[in-house]
């Protein structure tokens, strides 16, 4: 199947909320977010990857007085310990890093609601109802269940478990109810704005339903943007926290950029999909602009048959796994082991299983047998194999060539597991190549020299081919690899290979002198 690549790849994360740390869940998105962006930008294509945090609201400011703090103090402080840290503990390549406190942000969604306002989207009103100031969200009855011990007698919400309070107040509301059918629309024209399926189909459910107009200001509190029309009120906390998307690209201020990014995949988590593929293209409706290219729902992680949570202590830091397996198999393990899109459940015994077969028995290993033996039989350097090839190698190669171009078919609809799925077709059938040919038997005998060299050569380029479009999913082996292989002197950076492109065959060249290889992913001991 041809693929069509986009001239421009803008991918963003949601903009995370500093109630808290950060943990693996936050990761799972975060990691996904850069490989995709990774892999577009080597493909060639102009890629742009956002990420941030999230700082007004009620909760933030409960937070903060917690703690005795200011909620701008408290913004700061987690921002600067826990979540930018996070960048670096993932090895992220963000492009952008949004804080909804930055003055970008504030002066663009003060233009935003103004032009809402006076496009006459925007008017005073009275509500009433049950908020969440966990979800920062007024929930409709069919949201709320029946609490349970402590809690009942009480609504709780069905996402934090913890009872809601009752808020009556007046505010500015947002005409959503005029998107319905507009909404519809772009349901039907692109069927796969929303994925996957299972989550398009409760999204189109719930507009069909009906959507009522949507609070978007707040009195009781001070701790967000004020509203330009009256200083009386702020702003809901998720109207302005959708917009980082389009300020921080440069609407309001810088258009050339903004029309060189947007529209933007917007990958969240499931719980959060309404907000992004109901409220969010309808905001950008009213004020005239695209909405986004698509919204990405990926699954929740679980842990002890429960999503991620910091209040029901089975949130997991992402250092708590980097700091034993490292980065790279962070990364790999959850695009893995997950099917993307679908709930997954974590569990330290998986990861560690996954980590000694398939990556220090799996791909590991192959880099460093194939490393060792150039080194023993032909003094590290890669040999020049004889016109001609058997079946075994023409095997080898159409498994690369077929795997690499189905992993960027993946990529594209965005399912790395199936391109991770694919890739490790070439570590499975490489493996087993030098297992059937047994280099170690051929360089007894000089008469096998030719044949030797024809082993070794393929499965060399067979390496070339795995640095290049695992990079994107494991960076420092992948690095480490290709330096190795000498690729970095005689094909350049691995970051400017194509990975569409990996699969030719015989591009490693001939005569490159390789380099030392340590161990990509070295056995761990675990504390029991």
């Amino acid at each position: 199947m041809a693929i069509t690549r986009p001239h421009s790849f803008f991918i963003a994360t949601p903009i995370f909320y500093v109630n808290d740390v950060p943990h693996i869940g936050h990761a799972y998105t975060e990691v996904a977010a850069d490989v995709l962006s990774r892999w577009m930008r080597q493909s060639g294509i102009d890629t742009w990857f956002l990420t941030g945090t999230d700082e007004h609201g009620q909760k933030i400011m409960r937070t903060a007085m917690a703690n005795g703090v200011s909620p701008k103090e408290w913004a700061d402080r987690l921002v600067e310990q826990a979540w930018k840290p996070l960048l670096a503990t993932l090895n992220l390549a963000n492009d952008d890093f949004i804080r909804t406190t930055e003055e970008r942000h504030e002066s663009a969604v003060t233009k935003f609601l103004t032009l809402l306002h006076d496009k006459g989207f925007i008017y005073q009103g009275e509500y009433e109802g049950f908020y969440c100031v966990g979800c920062e969200e007024y929930k409709a009855p069919g949201d709320l269940h029946e609490g349970q011990g402590d809690y009942e007698g009480q609504k709780v919400c069905e996402i934090h478990g913890r009872p809601v309070e009752v808020l009556k107040e007046e505010n500015y509301f947002f005409k959503m109810s005029d998107f319905q059918e507009r909404l519809l629309e772009l349901y039907r024209d692109q069927p796969d704005f929303i994925q996957p399926p299972s989550v398009r189909n409760e999204i189109v459910a719930f507009v069909t339903r009906g959507l009522d107009d949507l609070s978007i200001s707040r009195s009781n509190i001070d701790w967000g943007i004020e509203v330009p029309f009256d200083n009386r009120h702020v702003t809901y906390v998720w109207f302005e926290a959708l917009l980082n998307y389009i300020t921080a690209t440069g609407w309001g201020s810088d258009e050339a950029n903004f029309q060189r990014r947007w529209p933007a995949i917007q990958l969240v988590g499931k719980d959060i999909a309404r907000f992004h593929a109901v409220i969010w293209p309808a905001m950008l409706m009213a004020a005239g602009l695209k909405p986004p290219a698509k919204v990405f729902a990926h699954g929740w992680l679980l842990v002890g048959g429960e999503k991620m949570s910091k209040s029901k202590l089975t949130g997991i830091a992402p250092s708590a796994i980097t700091d034993v397996f490292g980065s790279d198999a962070f990364r790999y393990y959850f695009l893995r082991a997950i099917t993307f899109g679908s709930d997954g459940s974590f569990s330290w015994e998986d990861l560690s299983a996954r980590y000694e077969a398939e990556l220090a028995n799996g791909f590991g290993n192959l880099a460093s047998r194939v490393i060792a033996m150039i080194h023993r039989y032909r003094d590290g350097v890669v040999p020049n194999p004889s016109p001609g090839t058997s079946e075994a190698e023409d095997a080898l190669a159409a498994t690369v060539q077929s795997a690499v171009s189905a992993a960027d078919e993946a990529m594209h609809a965005l399912a790395p597991h199936e391109a991770l799925h694919q890739i490790w077709r070439i570590v499975d059938h490489a493996n087993g190549y030098i297992t059937e040919q047994e280099p170690w038997v051929l360089a007894k005998d000089d008469a096998n020299a030719e044949r030797l060299d024809a082993v070794l050569y393929s499965v060399a380029d067979a390496l070339r081919a795995l640095a290049i479009v695992l990079s994107p999913f494991m960076p420092e082996a992948t690095q480490k690899l290709w330096h190795a292989l000498g690729a970095e002197v005689s094909l350049g950076a691995l970051v400017n290979q194509r990975v569409f492109e990996a699969g030719a065959r015989g591009v490693l060249p001939v005569g490159s002198h390789l380099g030392e290889l340590e161990p990509l992913f070295p056995r761990v001991e675990q504390e029991k």
